[in-house]
């Protein structure tokens, strides 16, 4: 009985809130905003895992994390900062077999510094190279600058409807900003493809080599609803 009660008072409240505001503004124009804005991505995230299974247990990965590190830095990568280990736990761990194994991330900040990388690890026999995502060092900067984009879209958007109809726009008293702040991870499609097709990696990196990799943009976008008085 007290839900339905509560229910009923929450029914009232929102109709009067409603009604509230179409006596304050009794004439207003409701319009959704929209912007978006490509980004080549300057962050590439690749997950390294050295196996000694890759040389049949003759190649330890003590040696295999040396030989890595110095053909990173002959690449011009600061290691200290770009590769650390993906997890700590995983670090040298052995099981069973008395395989050790350990797996790291390497940040990269070009499409072509992962191919160069890419191919100098292919050389090491290290096969187990792949792309965790790729994304911007000023993402957050951009989100926020699309966004503002398309509250100010639809702010010009209301007022063109409205001179149409001889009226203009007065103050916004009301924004809904329902985007989410989930940002999915963008691949390269050849790499996805040749992937599925079950290219080895050894054809993959001279493929590379060949031609070096194309990443998709990131595509930012956003839409905001608003409500402006018309006056």
């Amino acid at each position: 009985m007290k839900k339905i009660v509560w229910l009923a008072v929450a029914l009232c409240s929102t109709g009067f809130a409603a009604a509230q505001v179409q006596e304050t503004y009794p004439s207003y124009i409701q319009v959704t905003g929209r912007a978006e804005k490509e980004i080549v991505p300057d962050e590439f995230y690749l997950s390294i895992v050295l196996d000694e299974r890759d040389s049949k247990g003759k190649i330890s990965v003590e040696s295999q994390q040396r030989d890595m590190i110095a053909a990173l830095r002959r690449q011009g990568v600061d290691v200290e900062k770009q590769l650390k280990v993906a997890n700590l736990s995983s670090e040298f761990f052995r099981k069973n077999t008395s395989v050790a194994s350990a797996k790291y991330q390497l940040l990269l900040r070009s499409a072509a510094e992962v191919s160069e990388a890419w191919q100098a690890l292919d050389k090491l026999g290290i096969s187990g190279v792949s792309i965790q995502k790729v994304s911007h060092s000023e993402l957050d900067k951009l989100k926020e600058e699309v966004r503002v984009e398309a509250i100010r879209n639809a702010q010009q958007s209301a007022r063109t409807l409205a001179e149409a109809l001889g009226q203009k726009i007065g103050k916004c008293f009301y924004i809904w900003d329902s985007n989410s702040d989930i940002m999915p991870a963008y691949y390269n499609n050849a790499v996805s493809v040749r992937s599925a097709k079950g290219i080895s990696f050894a054809d993959f990196a001279e493929e590379v080599e060949e031609e070096p990799l194309d990443f998709k943009t990131i595509r930012l976008q956003y839409s905001v609803q608003t409500k402006f008085v018309l006056e």
